[in-house]
C-alpha cells in the first residue's frame, strides 16, 4: 500500500517507534530511522528491515531536541528517496517529580523533545509533502495528552501541546490530500515503561510481576498492555486510503485508560 513512499520515524530505533517503523516497512515504505543507540547494533536493524521488508533504510542521528538537526534530518529523507511522504513525530522522554521540585532543565529538555521537534520537523516535512500533493502526519502522544497525572507535568504538557499543534496543521492542510492525526497509547511496555516498573518495584520492594500488574490496575482497565504491534498498525491505517478524512482526529490505544 505505502510503496515508494518515504517515511521518517523519530525515535525509531527501539520501542514504539520501531514498532511503526517495521509496519510502515512492511507495507513497502522506505523508512528513515532515528534515534540513540550504538552504530553496529543500527546497523544491523537496518540491514535486517531492508532484507525482511525489501525496502531501502537510511539512518539520521539528528538530536531532535535541536531544531536544526530536525530540518537536516527532513531534507536527508528528501534527498536519499525524492520525497517526505509521511512523517511520524514519536520521540519521547520522561521524568517525574512534583512541580516544586521539577528540575527546570527537565522541564526544557522534555517540551523540545516531546513537542518542539514535531513541529520543526512539520514545519520541514510539509513543502516536500504539498509538492507531492501527498502526505501523512501522524503525532505520537499518550493518555497523557487526553487526561493527567501527579508528577508529570512536563510530559502531560508536552502530550496535550502535540494534539494541539495536531489539529492547527489538519486545518491549515484541510483542502489538500495531507492529513495530520495522533495516536494516544496508554501503557505500552517499552523500555521507558520498563524503567517506571523497575523503579516502582525497587521503591516498593515488590516483585516486578507485581510492580506491572500495579501499574496497569491504576490505569488501564483491560489490565493489558499495548502492543507495538497494535500502535504500528494504526499508524498505517492513518496512512491508508480509507483514513482519507480522518482529519485533526486521535486514535486512543489505551485499554479503556481514557474512558473512564
Amino acid at each position: 500500500m505505502l510503496k515508494r513512499k518515504a517515511a521518517v520515524v523519530t525515535g525509531s530505533t527501539s520501542g514504539i517507534g520501531l514498532g511503526i517503523a517495521r509496519a510502515l516497512a512492511a507495507q513497502g515504505a522506505n523508512i528513515t530511522l532515528n534515534g540513540f543507540g550504538e552504530r553496529k547494533a543500527i546497523e544491523a536493524l537496518m540491514a535486517e528491515l531492508g532484507a525482511k521488508y525489501q525496502v531501502e533504510v537510511d539512518y539520521s542521528a539528528a538530536d531532535v531536541s535541536q531544531p536544526g538537526q530536525v530540518t537536516e534530518m527532513i531534507e536527508q529523507c528528501a534527498a536519499r528517496f525524492g520525497s517526505v511522504d509521511i512523517l511520524i513525530n514519536n520521540a519521547g522522554i520522561q521524568h517525574t517529580a512534583p512541580i516544586e521540585d521539577f528540575p527546570v532543565e527537565k522541564w526544557e529538555q522534555i517540551l523540545a523533545v516531546n513537542l518542539s521537534s514535531a513541529f520543526y520537523g512539520i514545519k520541514a516535512a510539509l513543502p516536500h509533502m504539498r509538492r507531492r500533493q501527498w502526505g501523512r502526519i501522524v503525532n505520537i502522544a499518550s493518555a497523557h495528552g487526553l487526561v493527567a497525572s501527579a508528577t508529570k507535568s512536563a510530559y502531560v504538557a508536552a502530550k496535550h501541546g502535540l494534539l494541539g499543534l495536531m489539529k492547527v496543521v489538519a486545518l491549515e492542510t484541510a483542502r489538500s490530500p495531507i492529513t495530520c492525526n495522533a495516536i494516544c497509547p496508554g501503557w505500552v511496555l517499552t523500555p521507558l515503561v520498563q524503567k517506571q516498573i523497575d523503579d516502582a518495584a525497587a521503591r516498593s520492594g515488590i516483585s516486578n510481576d507485581e510492580a506491572k500488574m500495579r501499574l496497569l490496575a491504576e490505569k488501564q482497565p483491560s489490565l493489558e498492555f499495548a502492543t507495538r504491534e497494535q500502535i504500528g498498525s494504526a499508524a498505517v491505517f492513518l496512512c491508508s486510503p480509507a483514513a482519507d478524512q480522518i482529519r485533526g482526529t486521535s486514535i486512543s490505544v489505551d485499554g479503556g485508560w481514557t474512558a473512564q
